[in-house]
């Protein structure tokens, strides 16, 4: 393990993140007791104000983590974490914040905070998350840097774990494209792990090239109890996850699982036969339905619907390197039936999703896509607090 040094010219924690890193940092307390807690509670500061009692009538809070809540008051530790993240140039966020990734917030159990080295884009919501074994054959490493590279330069960032094997490809493979990626890290950021990726996570923390991202303090090291925390940050930025290679028990699997239970795509590649260590739980997935077998970029954007159009039109005029959803994005004049009717909700006045949902009659899970596509054809920008306007709205008249 080694420790890494930089600077960062962002803000590293917003005063409301800071409460929420109190709570991040309280023992007893995951992503789920922290949403029910802010719902019943409204903010982190009400919630540090509340008696045992109070605290005791949310649900999933029992008397040890009432206590355990109402009795830390340690900002001498919440004062080093941030000194920590600073020195590392890490910036902390928490879901109220703007930067905070708008896929994963929309998870049901987003991480309480999340920890960012280097830059996040609000492009990186058209992501596809590529996993696999750490201890992959040649060829499942050829196909996961494949897979980056088509990927990253059709425009999509992609998402891995910076482990061995499939995932240091495949962050490898996006980068060789000029293409965004993003490692979600089960360790801390004030270290690297494996160490032998040091020079590649510098990489994707460069200057526009994506980012290190983590829920766990800056200076917690690998444990095998973190990993599944961050296959749930895989999945849940993710609008699909890709498996290539993966044994009966490998950790892609649970990526894979969380993907389905997200409402994510999820793909495998088939592997030999003759390998199980290599190919029996992509086989598997593809066996039991748990996942579409792929080929090439096609059958990644053919299962994208109207994501995949856009993204493969982009990638078909070549933009000069341009990604969808820059400041100046040239403006499609064509729009699909069901992209017209959210386009139509959002010209209208409606600006939340709930909203949106109800003018157009569609579902979330449609909704949320096609805002997304409506992005990257540049006619709507997302606001603070996951709200939706057109883009140059007096011009479109």
């Amino acid at each position: 393990m080694q420790r890494m040094t930089s600077t960062n010219s962002h803000t590293i924690i917003s005063d409301i993140a800071r409460e929420h890193l109190r709570l991040h940092l309280t023992p007893d307390l995951g992503p789920i007791r922290v949403r029910s807690l802010l719902e019943h509670f409204g903010s982190a500061e009400a919630i540090f104000s509340a008696s045992q009692a109070e605290l005791r009538h949310v649900e999933r809070i029992g008397p040890k983590v009432a206590e355990s809540i109402f009795h830390f008051r340690d900002e001498d530790l919440v004062d080093a974490e941030i000194d920590r993240a600073s020195e590392c140039g890490v910036q902390i966020l928490c879901c109220e914040d703007e930067r905070y990734p708008a896929p994963l917030r929309r998870i049901p159990d987003p991480p309480t905070c999340l920890y960012v080295k280097g830059t996040l884009q609000h492009t990186d919501a058209v992501s596809i998350a590529i996993v696999g074994t750490r201890r992959c054959s040649r060829y499942g490493a050829e196909q996961a840097a494949r897979f980056g590279e088509l990927l990253g330069g059709t425009g999509f960032t992609v998402v891995s774990g910076l482990a061995r094997g499939i995932d240091g490809e495949a962050h490898r493979g996006a980068l060789s494209a000029g293409g965004r990626t993003i490692a979600a890290m089960g360790h801390g950021l004030g270290m690297v792990y494996p160490p032998e990726h040091r020079e590649l996570a510098e990489r994707i923390a460069g200057e526009k090239n994506g980012a290190l991202v983590s829920s766990l303090p800056m200076d917690m090291g690998p444990d095998a109890k973190n990993f599944p925390p961050r296959n749930r940050i895989i999945a849940g930025l993710s609008l699909g996850t890709v498996v290539i290679e993966a044994g009966k028990r490998s950790g892609a699997l649970i990526t894979a699982r969380l993907a389905t239970e997200y409402d994510r795509e999820v793909f495998a590649m088939p592997g030999r036969i003759d390998q199980v260590q290599h190919s029996a739980g992509t086989n598997g997935l593809i066996r039991d339905g748990k996942a579409k077998l792929i080929t090439c970029l096609d059958d990644v954007l053919d299962e994208l619907l109207e994501v995949g159009e856009i993204m493969r039109s982009y990638s078909a005029d070549d933009n000069d390197g341009k990604r969808a959803g820059d400041d100046e994005p040239s403006v499609p004049v064509h729009l699909l039936p069901n992209e017209q009717a959210v386009f139509a909700a959002v010209k209208s006045g409606e600006e939340d999703v709930d909203s949106i949902v109800q003018a157009s009659g569609l579902n979330v899970a449609r909704v949320t896509s096609l805002l997304t596509t409506l992005q990257l054809k540049g006619l709507v920008r997302r606001l603070p607090g996951n709200r939706f306007e057109l883009r140059g709205k007096g011009e479109m008249g």
